[in-house]
C-alpha cells in the first residue's frame, strides 16, 4: 500500500432511494472539479472502503464510491430481494444522475469487475475510460472452476475446509448445497458454511491471505453473512 496515493476521508456523503425498497450510501472524495470517476466494489457483499480512494491522486480526480444494495451502510442490510445486477446496473445510473455527471471512468474489482462490464455494455456513453482488475466475469465455466473443480487442485489443503460443511452426497454441487444452508433457518449452520465459504475465498484470492487480519466476531458474522448471500445472489444474474 505504500505506492499508493495518501488516505482520504469522505468529502462528501449522500444517501438515495432506489427501486425495490433499498437506499444506497454514496461517498466523495478528491477534487470537486476533477475527473469523475466511480469505484464498483467486489464481493458483491464486500461494501465500499475509503481504501478505494487511494488509487486516485486526489487533485486530479473526483473519486465516487458506494455501497451496493445490502452492503455496508446502504440499507436494508445484508438483503438480497430486488438485489440483481441490473437492479446495480441501474442504481449506477441513478448515482450519476444525482451528481451530475456526464461520463465517467469506471474502476471495478473482482465482482466489480463483472458489474463495471454490465455497467458499460448497457450504457455505453456513459463511460470514459475502464479500468479493471482481478476480473471475474460470472461465467459458468469460471464458478465451476473455482468452487467445484479446479483450484481445488491448486489449493488443497484450503479445499478440505471448504468441503468439510457438506454431506459427501450433496457435494456433485456444491453452490447448491450452500445456497439451502445459507439460505435456511439453522442460523449455525448458517455461520459454519458462511464461514467456510469466506474462507475458502480468502486463501485463494489474496497473495497474502494473512495481511488482511481479523475482525471483531460481531463484524465478522454480519459481514460473512451478508458477502456469501449477496455472492449467491448474483449467481443467476
Amino acid at each position: 500500500m505504500t505506492n499508493l496515493y495518501p488516505e482520504l476521508d469522505h468529502r462528501e456523503t449522500h444517501f438515495l432511494d432506489v427501486a425495490g425498497g433499498h437506499t444506497i450510501c454514496v461517498h466523495e472524495a478528491g477534487n470537486p472539479d476533477g475527473k469523475p470517476a466511480v469505484v464498483l466494489h467486489g464481493g458483491p457483499g464486500g461494501g465500499s472502503s475509503p481504501r478505494h480512494y487511494r488509487f486516485f491522486d486526489p487533485d486530479v480526480y473526483r473519486i465516487v464510491i458506494f455501497d451496493q444494495r445490502g452492503c455496508g451502510q446502504s440499507t436494508p442490510y445484508a438483503s438480497v430481494e430486488h438485489n440483481t445486477t441490473w437492479d446495480l446496473v441501474s442504481d449506477i445510473e441513478a448515482i450519476r444522475e444525482l451528481l451530475g455527471i456526464d461520463r465517467w471512468l469506471v474502476f471495478g474489482g473482482s465482482w466489480g469487475s463483472a458489474l463495471a462490464m454490465a455497467y458499460a455494455q448497457s450504457h455505453p456513453e456513459r463511460v470514459s475510460e475502464m479500468v479493471l482488475r482481478g476480473i471475474f466475469m460470472l461465467r459458468p465455466s469460471e464458478l465451476a472452476f473455482f468452487y467445484q473443480d479446479g483450484a481445488s487442485h491448486l489449493f488443497p489443503d484450503a479445499w478440505e475446509g471448504f468441503l468439510a460443511p457438506i454431506p459427501l452426497e450433496e457435494r456433485d454441487d456444491l453452490v447448491a448445497a450452500y445456497h439451502r444452508r445459507l439460505f435456511g433457518e439453522d442460523r449455525d449452520e448458517l455461520l459454519r458454511c458462511a464461514a467456510a465459504w469466506s474462507e475458502w475465498e480468502r486463501a485463494t484470492c489474496m497473495l497474502d491471505p494473512e495481511a488482511a487480519g481479523a475482525e471483531p466476531p460481531e463484524q465478522a458474522e454480519a459481514e460473512l453473512v451478508v458477502n456469501t448471500r449477496a455472492g449467491h445472489s448474483m449467481f443467476d444474474p
